[in-house]
């Protein structure tokens, strides 16, 4: 995450600041943002800091150049626009960059399909691929009222644990990972699989679950996939798929 990317306008701009911008531009595009809320940190390679967009910006305004840049508590290192940040964006995503050194990027929404399950006592059903990929590794952290309260920081991070994807309860979803490619296309793949559930459940006919014995061998085949690609640190090929529509569709992110 320390590389550094040539623009479209030749200036240089650290990668994990147009990474983090690029994520911010897809997730717009593709009608997962909330208004001015739900953020995507990225961990800074200075010390224990981290990237946000710049508070009362849309997702699809979000340019590399105008990250701000906090600490762990809530200090605000560089603003280049000196609007700050949203204190519930800096609750959630600080809690896990504090306790999660492996992980690089959080990414948080509230999206219809998101909430819609995230209200089911069952939460997410393993019924197809997409949502296999989460069988077994997926956490869930109890609603509290806006995140506001630091305190909530410790119980999200232990209900968190170890996992890279977890369902807020009457709220939303979170992923994580080693970088922001991972950690978006974990969310792109939970979306999808909320939104496929929500679709099956609507037909009112009975649902056909996929034995736990299949359900555990394809979320095994997902990590797989992610220890050749992420682990390795070879090029992620979905990811840079991403990369090429987020420069066609909105190029100025990298700015």
């Amino acid at each position: 995450m320390n590389a550094i990317t040539t623009t479209a306008t030749g200036g240089n701009i650290p990668e994990e600041r147009t990474d983090l911008a690029a994520a911010y531009r897809l997730i717009a595009h593709l009608g997962m943002d909330d208004s001015i809320y739900t953020h995507i940190s990225a961990k800074a390679p200075q010390g224990e800091l981290f990237l946000l967009n710049s508070y009362g910006k849309r997702f699809d305004e979000v340019k590399a150049s105008e990250l701000v840049t906090v600490d762990l508590d809530g200090t605000v290192i560089d603003d280049p626009l000196g609007h700050g940040i949203n204190a519930a964006g800096f609750t959630i995503h600080s809690a896990v960059h504090g306790a999660r050194p492996d992980v690089g990027c959080v990414l948080h929404t509230h999206t219809v399909a998101g909430v819609a399950v995230s209200c089911l006592e069952e939460g997410l059903l393993p019924l197809n691929q997409w949502s296999l990929q989460f069988h077994g590794r997926l956490a869930f952290h109890d609603y509290e009222g806006m995140a506001l309260d630091l305190a909530e920081r410790e119980r999200l991070v232990a209900d968190l644990g170890t996992r890279k994807a977890m369902i807020l309860r009457n709220h939303g979803l979170m992923t994580c990972g080693r970088t922001v490619g991972e950690a978006f296309v974990l969310m792109h793949n939970l979306e999808r699989a909320c939104q496929a559930q929500l679709a099956a459940m609507a037909t009112g006919r009975p649902l056909r679950l996929p034995s736990a014995e299949i359900a555990e061998i394809t979320a095994r085949q997902y990590e797989t996939w992610d220890a050749l690609h992420v682990d390795s640190g070879l090029d992620d090929p979905e990811w840079d798929a991403f990369l090429r529509i987020a420069r066609r569709v909105a190029p100025d992110f990298e700015h």
